[in-house]
């Protein structure tokens, strides 16, 4: 997905101009912080950590090598300071309509209200999802992210739908 993208991109943020680029094999340590460091994240079990390094080096390999999906990473000079998970969905509702699924947004704690996250999801409702032939924007949300929630609804995101998870046993 990333040649109709366009990456890598600069995006001014309060912080300053940060770039928007795909994910590399060599951004697995910093992606996995940015996921730790996130309280929702670290209660379902996501850590830093070498003993688990493998999981994380796995999954993105397998994002990586999808033709629909594309990990991001948004960085301020050499540091990466957020990522997002993109996914192109082929649907038959809505006249055969496609979606573009946006998952794991995190912006690092230290530079949250800078202006990243909103740039990151404003290139892609103005960018991204016209590229890629979507005619609909879509993300979920933890309940207990009501910081979260606030910020979706300021970007026009509209809470339309109610989400339910079924945790497979293995």
């Amino acid at each position: 997905m990333l040649e109709e993208l366009d990456l890598p991109v600069a995006l001014d943020t309060r912080l300053g101009p940060m770039e928007l680029r795909g994910a590399m094999e060599a951004d697995l340590d910093a992606i996995m912080a940015l996921l730790a460091d996130d309280p929702v994240s670290a209660t379902r079990g996501d850590v830093a950590s070498v003993h688990v390094r493998g999981l994380y080096a796995r999954g993105l390999h397998r994002i990586l090598n999808d033709d629909g999906n594309d990990l991001l990473v948004a960085t301020l000079g050499d540091a990466v300071v957020g990522t997002m998970q993109l996914t192109v969905v082929p649907g038959m509702a809505r006249r055969g309509s496609t979606r573009l699924m946006v998952e794991a947004v995190r912006v690092a704690n230290d530079q949250r209200s800078g202006g990243i996250g909103g740039a990151m999801l404003r290139w892609v409702t103005d960018v991204a999802a016209p590229a890629v032939g979507a005619s609909l924007v879509q993300l979920t949300s933890d309940a207990a992210r009501t910081d979260a929630h606030r910020f979706y609804t300021r970007l026009g995101f509209v809470d339309s739908h109610v989400g339910f998870k079924f945790a497979v046993r293995r």
